[in-house]
């Protein structure tokens, strides 16, 4: 029986980790779980799940979920101490880290430090402190398994669990993107995006936040910059290939040729599960792929002039030190401003270029490096919003 630590646990891994819990109640309980504001759901999974530990992001989303479960028992709580806590607790042996956004590294961290087993769904963590994250994986020998399900793709086409003893056997790591749902879109048109329609994904059931970086291509830049770190390799050994289907969900090319393709129909359920129950594999409820049924699958290369995201994170990998965490607070503001119509959709690579181009970087040597930079660059990006200096 494996403890889970939930961090996130409202949102659709959330959702989806609470799914193959329930399909598998002999291999998994749920220890453990935290959110933000979301009482109501919190409270159906109290209910439901029976935590030891419930944890939420203020005081009074607290008090009002204890409320709501008079007579579980489950301890509430809240606030960053209590999740450091539970992704450390004696209880858990797994950390599912599943908060969006940068307020995922510190609890992450507690975890790793711990010496749990890492299912890592929060590509912040690695975006803006790659080095340090992988150095404290490394220190206290943990277990580290990617959710993305391009990494977990990539992870399981890979002979081993990390790239780096097998990278004179590797050629090339193949990084497949649905492209949005404004792939084929002119910028004419894509200036006139709203929110509602950039949270419309073709394939995938996610958060505004991530429906917003995969519509803008950010997120597959997030996730080129969490390749880099996860497998020991740069920007420049890897593709990333717009897949429409999103039926392939990475490759691994090797230097004889061979292509290994990680394939299945785009749910959560699958790397999640895979995570959960690796060295094994268990059931997920989701249908088999039918290769007749799709019939056929399409490739073709990212668009750089009308999703400059990517290349703006390739450029801060090579930059190094804090310019990734300098992008990444960037592009959460802008995010942020878009979802509440302050800028256009386009806009919000024209803030990311910018405060990108205008930051100070400096060397990562400690995590209060990251933070400063996070706040700095946050700062910054607010104030180039403000001042409408991207029209």
């Amino acid at each position: 029986m494996q403890g889970i630590c939930l961090l996130g646990a409202t949102g659709s891994i959330g959702q989806s980790t609470l799914d193959i819990i329930s399909l598998h109640p002999d291999k998994f309980t749920l220890v453990s779980a935290s959110a933000n504001e979301n009482v109501d759901r919190m409270a159906e999974i109290c209910h439901r799940f029976k935590p030891q530990r419930a944890v939420m992001g203020s005081e009074n989303a607290r008090d009002q979920l204890a409320s709501k479960c008079q007579g579980l028992p489950t301890s509430f709580e809240w606030g960053a101490e209590a999740l450091d806590s539970i992704a450390a607790d004696a209880e858990v042996d797994q950390v599912m880290a599943a908060i969006m956004g940068f307020a995922g590294l510190k609890p992450t961290l507690a975890g790793i430090r711990a010496g749990k087993r890492i299912l890592l769904a929060n590509k912040e963590s690695l975006v803006t402190a790659g080095k340090l994250f992988m150095d404290e994986i490394a220190k206290h020998d943990v277990v580290l398994l990617p959710i993305d399900s391009e990494h977990n793709a990539i992870y399981q086409s890979l002979p081993q669990s990390t790239a780096g003893a097998h990278k004179k056997d590797v050629s090339k790591i193949i990084l497949t993107a649905s492209g949005g749902p404004f792939r084929t879109w002119s910028l004419d048109n894509m200036a006139t995006v709203t929110p509602e329609q950039a949270c419309k994904h073709p394939n995938w059931s996610m958060g505004q936040k991530i429906s917003i970086d995969s519509a803008t291509l950010m997120n597959k830049g997030l996730e080129l910059i969490e390749a880099c770190w996860l497998f020991d390799v740069t920007p420049n050994d890897v593709d990333v290939v717009v897949h429409p289907e999103s039926i392939i969900h990475s490759m691994v090319s090797y230097v004889d040729g061979s292509v290994l393709a990680q394939m299945g129909n785009p749910d959560m359920k699958i790397p999640i599960a895979y995570g959960m129950s690796w060295p094994d594999r268990v059931e997920t409820s989701v249908a088999p792929l039918s290769l007749v049924d799709i019939a056929r699958l399409n490739f073709e290369a990212p668009d750089l002039v009308r999703f400059p995201n990517l290349k703006l994170a390739a450029d801060a990998w090579f930059t190094g030190g804090t310019a990734m965490a300098v992008l990444n607070a960037a592009n959460e503001v802008a995010v942020a401003a878009f979802l509440k119509r302050q800028i256009g959709f386009l806009d919000i690579a024209r803030v990311n270029a910018l405060v990108l181009a205008d930051a100070n970087i400096v060397t990562v040597n400690a995590l209060e490096d990251v933070f400063e930079a996070d706040q700095y660059s946050r700062r910054l990006a607010l104030d180039v919003i403000t001042r409408g200096q991207f029209l």
